[in-house]
């Protein structure tokens, strides 16, 4: 189908097995769908509008999602033969403008009348990791990094095959910064290591947060933030041996930095925890469980959500592969209650559940292969107590 082309709401709801809450499914079709990476905001235009992936028709393209219809309409019109990295899609949090990689080129996408344009192009012997936006709307950071492909077989999207052999390899990367205005770029900072997860900070223009790729106890240290005025490079949460914290976010303040992970006890990965702390390092906070997740979201520190993939060993099979919520009740981290099933395989990148809050913070929405194939699930968060403890 043409970009443009309006789908049908395929909107239907279920009643969880655990929790009795109310999940709405978004899309179904024979195809895999799927929201924006975690830490990318995809509601626009006053959250009435969604942005997701679809590959229906066999191509992956980007549609927009109307909350309250539930019609869906075609963005983008790519062939079989583009890969496209639509689930990074960012949005410019000032103009009506989205961000994307297309066969090694950053596309700007009108999201009002959909005119494309080619902003920039990788270097050769260069691929871009993700892309983001400073909060201004001014500056769009990215990571590149040395194309290593025809000498690691590797693919990641799949099941993170050649992750170890990549980051042992040391690649040369960048972090770069594109001035939309102008469409001037400006290496701000390199080195050799796999740079990937540039995450600009949604209040604070100058501040972004990056990654040291790689299995989290290989590498030297994950965390890193940075200082785009001064070039300054520091780490986060760094100092605590035999402890490994990633799936880095920022939470709404754009202060603080929210994560999770283990103590790696005689190679037992035991010691689970998520916590936040502010750029600079102050206001550490965190609390442990005994649940393992791939991913935590949060807009600030008092609800958290994760997506549980590990069975307790109390409760056995019945809670694994769960939404599980954290509260924060006078000063102490209370939880996971367990807020629905989400029976997600993990099996590819696009599957990933990757659950986060709607930007109000009343919703939980993410994506799942539970029918078979990957499709956006949201769920309106209830009270608290009356979720069951996990």
């Amino acid at each position: 189908m043409d970009k443009g082309y309006g789908w049908k709401s395929e909107i239907s709801e279920y009643k969880d097995s655990i929790s009795g809450v109310t999940v709405k499914r978004l899309t179904n079709y024979h195809a895999h769908h799927f929201h924006t990476y975690f830490t990318n905001n995809g509601w626009y235009d006053g959250e009435t509008k969604l942005l997701i992936g679809s590959d229906r028709g066999n191509v992956t393209n980007l549609y927009s999602l109307e909350m309250e219809s539930g019609e869906m309409k075609q963005l983008t019109n790519f062939s079989k033969e583009d890969v496209a990295s639509i689930q990074g899609t960012y949005i410019n949090p000032q103009i009506n403008e989205a961000y994307f990689t297309c066969n090694e080129t950053i596309i700007c996408l009108n999201l009002e009348t959909l005119e494309e344009r080619k902003i920039f192009s990788s270097p050769r012997g260069y691929h871009f990791s993700n892309l983001s936006c400073t909060s201004d709307g001014k500056k769009l950071l990215f990571g590149l990094s040395e194309d290593l492909y025809d000498r690691i077989d590797s693919n990641l999207a799949g099941g993170y095959v050649g992750f170890e052999e990549i980051e042992a390899a040391r690649p040369h990367s960048k972090i770069c910064v594109l001035f939309l205005e102008s469409n001037k770029v400006e290496v701000i900072h390199e080195e050799k290591r796999w740079i990937g997860h540039v995450n600009a900070s949604p209040t604070q223009s100058h501040l972004l947060t990056f990654c040291h790729e790689g299995p989290w106890d290989n590498v030297d240290h994950r965390i890193w933030a940075m200082d785009i005025r001064s070039k300054k490079v520091w780490k986060i949460r760094g100092g605590y041996p035999h402890q490994y914290a990633g799936h880095e976010y920022w939470h709404a303040d754009g202060i603080h930095i929210g994560y999770h992970g283990y103590t790696d006890s005689l190679k037992k990965k035991d010691g689970k925890f998520l916590g936040y702390i502010r750029y600079d390092n102050t206001d550490k906070n965190e609390c442990h469980f005994p649940y393992q997740n791939m991913h935590i979201h949060s807009n600030d520190s008092t609800l958290i959500v994760g997506d549980g993939q590990q069975a307790s060993a109390y409760h056995g099979e019945a809670y694994q592969d769960c939404i599980f919520l954290w509260k924060q009740i006078a000063g102490k981290m209370e939880g996971p209650r367990i807020l629905c099933k989400h029976r997600g395989s993990f099996h590819t990148q696009k599957v990933h559940v990757h659950p986060r809050f709607s930007p109000d913070g009343s919703k939980v929405l993410f994506t799942s292969d539970r029918s078979g194939y990957g499709d956006v699930y949201l769920v309106d968060i209830p009270s608290f107590e009356d979720l069951p403890l996990a």
